[in-house]
């Protein structure tokens, strides 16, 4: 019996919460210029050293906007438009995101697509205009790039990131080609949707299943399908793995 691996990207293969950070405020400052006037460099360096703690919540890559403006309101109360900025620590974006963005969301009078049409338009010009330094703000985990390079098993990438930038890193920092058909980026569906499809193909059959993620949330709703019971999930923590 061989195994497939459906693989998460950022968090299980590649920390690119560097890139996605510095993305996201350079997407912000687009979005909302005005907001920026009175940002000092010491200030930006702040935000985007708390995107590191704040990071673990993010599902899709348009909410690190959302988190950029959330802590430029935190610090800044003129600016404030926000109900939820007042007051608001770190602590409480990781343990209430799920209720804290709807509300933002409504607040700003944000379109959830518009932001994901700017964070990868973003991404897309500073790949086009600085492709090394780009490449440079990921890395991969130690170790990643020799496993998927040497792997025997049947590998797919299935991750919310939107597909073009995983592959361009998979290609340009891992040394990795693989095939477009096996990287499911965002807009391909719900992960549970995505690993019941993977289940379902002919070539699969008889394969032992594998699926590695960095969300509990995520591998929680997979748990909740009888349908994927086949399934062996594992967490992982900033590229160390645990199985479950």
């Amino acid at each position: 019996m061989g195994d497939l691996y459906a693989l998460d990207f950022d968090g299980v293969l590649c920390d690119s919460c560097g890139e996605s950070s510095l993305s996201a405020v350079k997407a912000a400052k687009v979005r909302w210029p005005e907001l920026f006037n009175d940002v000092d460099s010491s200030l930006e360096n702040w935000i985007v050293d708390q995107m590191y703690t704040v990071r673990p919540v993010v599902e899709t890559g348009y909410e690190n906007l959302l988190l950029v403006r959330l802590l430029l309101e935190m610090r800044l109360p003129s600016i404030r438009k926000s109900s939820v900025a007042e007051g608001l620590i770190v602590q409480g974006i990781l343990e209430n995101w799920s209720n804290l963005k709807p509300v933002i969301m409504e607040e700003w009078g944000e379109n959830r697509d518009a932001l994901i049409d700017l964070f990868g338009k973003v991404r897309d010009q500073w790949m086009d205009e600085d492709l090394t330094t780009w490449i440079g703000a990921n890395r991969f985990y130690p170790g990643v790039s020799d496993a998927l390079k040497f792997a025997s098993s049947r590998i797919y990438i299935v991750t919310t990131k939107q597909g073009r930038f995983a592959d361009a890193l998979l290609r340009e920092l891992a040394g990795v080609a693989i095939p477009p058909e096996r990287i499911y980026g965002l807009g391909t569906g719900p992960k549970v949707e995505v690993l019941k499809l993977l289940q379902k193909m002919p070539e699969h059959q008889g394969l032992k299943l594998h699926f590695v993620e960095d969300r509990l949330a995520t591998l929680k709703n997979v748990i909740k399908e009888p349908e994927l019971d086949a399934w062996n999930i594992y967490l992982v923590d900033l590229g160390r793995y645990s199985y479950r």
